[in-house]
């Protein structure tokens, strides 16, 4: 019965660190200080070190024997690694996708391009942020989720969660420009359009430099803050 409620203290404090590592609260190479971190999420020690050790398996944050803790550093080799995985199985994804997915598959892409390139009532540029944010992975993982492989669908999540701290630095650069904006549109009907013409030999390097496009926007933003 006890269990409940320090478990839920855990992921509280992994959602919470998470997202103030990939915001950019907490810098790549910053020591985390446990008694800053108690002070600002009002937490334990215990649930505390969950996270650290949740977010050390996800290599976001590094532990130093016998010194606590760091954020983990950003590097031009680990934003190309990353990105050119991603990339290649979400070109993998795509192909099986075309193969196996069926209508009901190809509605929810349209229904989730439909809601993204709407345009949204927002009330603050954090929000604007959030809701594009969110409406652009339900857009790809619509996509992707035509694979009907929990096992790929697993491992995508799992570069996902890698490479969020590098895209949180491309989406600020492209949600508040609206000609960045209307860029990602136009991409995003492309695919669309192969997409449902079942065109897998062309969908597949489509989606590849689709994904690829961040990259250099990512790095000159890196290099302007000196983590490349």
């Amino acid at each position: 019965m006890d269990s409940t409620p320090k478990q839920n203290l855990g992921i509280s404090a992994y959602s919470w660190l998470k997202h103030d590592i990939i915001r950019g609260v907490f810098q790549p190479g910053e020591k985390l200080l446990m008694s800053r971190l108690k002070e600002r999420y009002d937490l334990g020690i215990g649930p505390l070190r969950e996270a650290l050790s949740q977010l050390v398996a996800e290599r976001l944050v590094v532990a130093i024997s016998q010194r606590g803790y760091r954020v983990a550093p950003m590097s031009r080799e680990e934003l190309a690694d990353l990105y050119d995985a991603r990339a290649q199985l979400e070109g993998l994804v795509l192909e099986l996708a075309i193969q196996r997915g069926d209508d009901a598959w190809e509605a929810d892409i349209l229904a989730k391009a439909h809601t993204l390139a709407k345009v949204m009532e927002v009330h603050s540029a954090e929000e604007m942020l959030d809701v594009w944010d969110a409406r652009h992975k339900a857009f790809h993982t619509a996509i992707a989720t035509g694979c009907n492989s929990p096992h790929l669908m697993q491992l995508r999540q799992h570069l996902f969660d890698q490479v969020e701290r590098y895209r949180h630095l491309w989406l600020c650069e492209t949600v508040f420009s609206e000609q960045a904006l209307e860029s990602k549109r136009q991409e995003h009907a492309a695919l669309v359009e192969v997409i449902l013409a079942r065109d897998a030999e062309r969908a597949r390097p489509m989606m590849r430099d689709h994904l690829m496009t961040p990259v250099p926007i990512i790095l000159e933003v890196m290099q302007q803050r000196g983590l490349a």
